[in-house]
């Protein structure tokens, strides 16, 4: 059984001092206090920790041993607490974060540098996945908040959205595309239904569920047989299949603007307007976020208008 840990830390102190009144002005105690909790401690384990050398205090063989394994817990116990209670005034310590995985790649280590310009004793632990997989974490306290997307995410969403505060931030469009050479050579200006349907695709799952709700909203129909060359669970594997003439796949605008403009991608248009992928920031619904937290979320929503990134989303709340 494990000693009581209240005489583990003051046998610590009398360790440390080499004296029962030293321990004793350290913790703030009467020296009789010390003594006594030593007495208790050394009855509980059934060895002596000190061998009584008039006014002095030598450390027996059991006590080495227990100073051993107590020291290193109590220091980063005194140290941790310190780090919490400055983290209630300063920005500091870790935040776990989730996120997209083409959006987190591309952005958040920027903005993570950038962050720690100001507040160097903030660290990052960053999760890049889908809902199914950042929600649960936030959920179970691993993550402190998440980014999370709604379109181009590889399935659904399963579990209870009530527990979460979710604020919309990003409206990002989305699109269908191909390279230049596959448009010229399969699409040529036919973007009908019956036309778009034949050709091939690259999809980010076996259920080429972003592609059939490309589809369900510019066509009001599902396609369910498209002949899917390529299946990548990656977005940038997706744009890299496009530039290679593998066929058609659902893309975000923004990551391929210089791409488009530079005519080697282009849009697959419809009568209706592009897709909008809305990425929102989740956290526990109860959940009181700390200052680091809260600090970070508002240079997040700031970096985004600063950067120039409001060009190609749509912030909804800065």
């Amino acid at each position: 059984m494990l000693p009581d840990l209240n005489r583990i830390k003051v046998f610590y102190y009398i360790f440390d001092t080499r004296s029962v009144a030293l321990a004793a002005k350290e913790l703030n105690i009467t020296s009789s206090a010390v003594s006594q909790a030593l007495a208790k401690l050394e009855a509980e384990l059934k060895v002596p920790l000190f061998t009584r050398l008039h006014r002095k205090l030598v450390p027996t063989y059991a006590g080495e041993q227990l100073f051993t394994i107590a020291a290193p817990f109590i220091r980063e116990l005194e140290a941790g607490v310190e780090r919490i209670l400055k983290s209630k005034d300063v920005p500091s310590g870790m935040l776990r974060i989730g996120s997209p995985i083409e959006f987190g790649k591309s952005y958040f280590p920027g903005v993570f540098a950038a962050f720690r310009r100001h507040y160097p004793e903030v660290v990052f632990t960053m999760k890049l996945g889908d809902p199914s997989e950042v929600l649960p974490m936030i959920s179970n306290g691993e993550l402190d908040f998440g980014l999370v997307d709604i379109f181009l995410t590889r399935g659904q969403v399963y579990g209870d959205l009530g527990r979460f505060s979710i604020e919309p931030l990003i409206d990002e469009e989305v699109i269908l595309a191909c390279s230049k050479t596959y448009y010229d050579r399969e699409i040529r200006g036919d973007h009908s239904f019956e036309n778009l349907v034949t050709k091939e695709y690259i999809s980010y799952q076996k259920t080429s569920l972003t592609l059939r709700k490309w589809f369900k909203y510019h066509f009001n129909r599902f396609s369910i047989d498209l002949n899917r060359v390529m299946i990548a669970d990656s977005h940038q594997a997706v744009i890299n299949g496009i530039l290679h003439d593998l066929g058609m796949g659902v893309i975000a605008r923004h990551i391929v603007k210089d791409t488009i403009e530079r005519g080697e991608i282009v849009p697959v248009k419809t009568e209706q307007a592009d897709v909008i992928n809305k990425i929102s920031l989740v956290q526990l619904q109860d959940k009181i976020p700390s200052l680091t937290e809260k600090t970070f979320i508002k240079f997040l929503k700031q970096d985004i208008l600063d950067s120039g990134m409001s060009d190609n989303f749509r912030l909804e709340n800065a």
